[in-house]
């Protein structure tokens, strides 16, 4: 649970750039929500830019970046369950927002107008996705090596089919809140496409 007033913040703001977008969401609609003094808020945050970069980095830039330092050795099956630990984590964190209605497309938005609007952010975002295409090449070599997966298979292409399984995914259509159960189905049935 969410428990000083800076988490409040970051939470609640969260909860309104998802809802609502970066452009339709103002410090003074945080304090409305929050009842809390703009003095307050200003403590912790110079203005709403600064809430914006801390959101992206802490759910989505910060945790990816931990779950990819894994090692050279890596395999599939250990890709793929680092990934959706990332998965669970993200969801977990929504699941602490009052409203129930977000799902990945609310998601995907937030991150559009991060990347577009903060260089800075889309510069990090796309050397993590370089730095998981990579790593999935690695875990197919890897897995090839071992005789998990088989060794005609084009593995920069299939690195590229891993790394873009989340990306079209839309948790809106399952009716559920950020239900990832689907992402782990495409992960398991590439990979068993390509198992040896």
């Amino acid at each position: 649970m969410v428990k000083d007033r800076k988490e409040l913040i970051i939470y609640k703001a969260l909860e309104l750039y998802l809802l609502n977008g970066y452009e339709n969401v103002s410090i003074t609609d945080l304090q409305i929500s929050l009842d809390m003094g703009r003095g307050t808020m200003y403590y912790y945050f110079k203005n709403k830019d600064e809430i914006y970069i801390e959101i992206v980095n802490r759910f989505f830039l910060r945790p990816k970046q931990e779950m990819l330092r894994l090692p050279d050795s890596i395999t599939v099956p250990e890709m793929i369950e680092a990934l959706l630990r990332y998965f669970r984590f993200l969801e977990d964190s929504l699941m602490e927002l009052e409203n129930r209605n977000i799902n990945t497309s609310n998601v995907i938005m937030l991150l559009y107008t991060a990347y577009h609007r903060f260089p800075e952010l889309y510069r990090r975002a796309y050397r993590l996705y370089a730095n998981e295409q990579s790593l999935w090449l690695k875990a197919i070599r890897n897995s090839q090596i071992v005789g998990d997966v088989r060794r005609d298979i084009p593995q920069q292409e299939t690195a590229a089919l891993f790394t873009q399984i989340k990306d079209g995914y839309d948790a809106g259509q399952s009716g559920k809140q950020m239900d990832f159960a689907m992402v782990r189905k495409q992960y398991q049935l590439l990979y068993s496409l390509i198992k040896a």
